[in-house]
């Protein structure tokens, strides 16, 4: 095996990380809209936006080996983990809740889940997208490298 076939599984596994971490990310907002009963709020709409395609682009992209999808991939979990940010900063950080309230029937401030005091849906989301995000971003680093 030389030495660029090589390099490529090993980024495979940074397309198949994120992958992976996409698909629970998915599964896990489901879970909590369509079995455990919680209504997201819009900017939960807005973070599921970013993050559905996600499954099948970077699905794609590692089926087919292909980290040429990255640059699909890098602006969608960058922007998506920016709502991330603002969600959990208006659920967390007293009087941020008011610069722009939800339209919907839940308000973007309420908490179904608080795990250890921080662990909210947003943050949840926030660390996949990051997650992402740093897979990604590892991508063009090694793609850099090898074209050196």
């Amino acid at each position: 095996m030389n030495n660029a076939t090589n390099n490529k599984g090993k980024k495979v596994w940074f397309l198949y990380f994120a992958w992976l971490v996409s698909v629970v990310a998915t599964m896990g907002s489901l879970y909590f809209s369509e079995i455990r009963g919680f209504i997201p709020c819009d900017l939960c709409w807005f973070q599921r936006i970013f993050m559905y395609p996600l499954v099948l682009i970077l699905g794609i992209g590692t089926f087919q080996s292909d980290i040429s999808v990255r640059k699909f991939v890098l602006p969608l979990s960058v922007i998506g983990g920016t709502i991330s940010i603002f969600h959990y900063l208006e659920q967390k950080v007293p009087g941020f809740g008011g610069i722009r309230p939800c339209v919907s029937g839940v308000p973007c401030s309420a908490e179904y889940i608080n795990w250890f005091g921080f662990i909210t849906i947003p943050f949840l989301a926030l660390s996949a997208f990051t997650l992402i995000t740093i897979s990604m971003l590892v991508l063009y680093g090694k793609q850099a490298k090898t074209n050196e």
